[in-house]
């Protein structure tokens, strides 16, 4: 009995062992596709970020700016 069931185990692994090698080869040059993808946006979310930052910049001035009109105008009244 223990015999059969080791030899039952033993097939169904060797059994998981093919799938998954027809998995991976089924689907390596899509994963190398998308890791080349993945690895182009990089530079793009970079320069996002950038431009997040810059336009935050702006707003900063933009409100000192704005701040100093105010008080000129409230010293004017």
């Amino acid at each position: 009995m223990t015999k059969s069931v080791e030899n039952l185990l033993l097939e169904m692994l060797k059994g998981l062992r093919n799938d998954v090698k027809a998995f991976r080869m089924q689907y390596h040059d899509n994963m190398d596709e998308l890791k080349s993808r993945m690895s182009s946006l990089a530079p793009s979310m970079i320069s996002a970020r950038r431009d997040v930052n810059h336009g935050d910049e702006i707003d900063a001035r933009q409100q000192v700016t704005m701040d100093k009109i105010v008080k000129r105008i409230e010293s004017v009244e």
